[in-house]
């Protein structure tokens, strides 16, 4: 199998329903995308470049020493924006693997971005992506908290996903997992991914992934112990900044 050679892109837009404006959202004097950024950085895989949408967050990114780049504000997804950024500044494809990492996690643990590159080592797989084990109980049946099915033994720390739902899945005693949307992908599989007509399970649950799971591609899951605070509210801002205040 050829080397995997990845790079890290965020993708980041303006237009946030619940907190517009996230991307440059000030924590304790910087945007949360530069916050994001640094932490893609410490990772240590590969180069990390924001695909953005506005020029505003372009302009920050680079007044901190990062690297972005702007793309169509029309996107569909997210994964659309990180394959044009990919296009844009690898034409010749010397990446054939990519990091998505969201732009609203500023407090991200760099050794997670490690986790969900980890499966992309087996050449079978297509997509690599995150879980972590249900402990609250009422996630379990909350349709928010997407349920990964995943084939993991007894120890193990990387299985197949079979399938993610908003339903309490699989049934009867055992773990249930929460699916953690960060995800990894060969060159190839983003690239095939992103030409793909939406499935009618991926409609029906409104879970892009599954769009995947139904053309055949196969998706790797890593198990980590906790899932990364997301910014989507005001209140979840402020959590981020005593986070990391502390």
């Amino acid at each position: 199998m050829t080397a995997l050679n990845p790079v890290i892109v965020i993708p980041a837009r303006m237009h946030a329903t619940r907190l517009p404006g996230k991307p440059l959202a000030d924590i304790h004097g910087e945007p949360m995308i530069v916050h994001v950024w640094r932490r893609a950085m410490q990772a240590g895989l590969g180069p990390v470049v924001v695909a953005c949408s506005e020029r505003e967050v372009h302009d920050a990114v680079h007044a901190h020493g990062g690297n972005a780049v702007m793309t169509d504000p029309h996107h569909p997804s997210g994964s659309d924006r990180v394959w044009e950024a990919v296009e844009k500044i690898d034409p010749d494809g010397a990446f054939n693997a990519i990091v998505n990492v969201q732009g609203d996690l500023p407090t991200l643990d760099p050794e997670i971005i490690r986790a969900v590159f980890a499966p992309l080592a087996d050449p079978l797989v297509d997509v690599a992506t995150l879980i972590t084990e249900i402990v609250v109980e009422e996630e379990r049946t909350n349709p928010n908290v997407v349920k990964a099915v995943v084939s993991l033994v007894p120890g193990a720390r990387i299985g197949r996903a079979l399938y993610f739902s908003r339903a309490t899945v699989p049934a009867n005693a055992g773990p249930h997992y929460h699916h953690i949307g960060l995800y990894a992908y060969k060159r190839d599989s983003l690239k095939r991914f992103v030409a793909l007509p939406q499935g009618v399970l991926e409609q029906r649950e409104k879970l892009e992934q599954l769009r995947a799971l139904e053309n055949g591609m196969r998706i790797d899951a890593a198990l980590v112990d906790t899932v990364p605070l997301g910014v989507d509210t005001p209140a979840d801002l402020e959590r981020a900044r005593a986070l990391l205040k502390a």
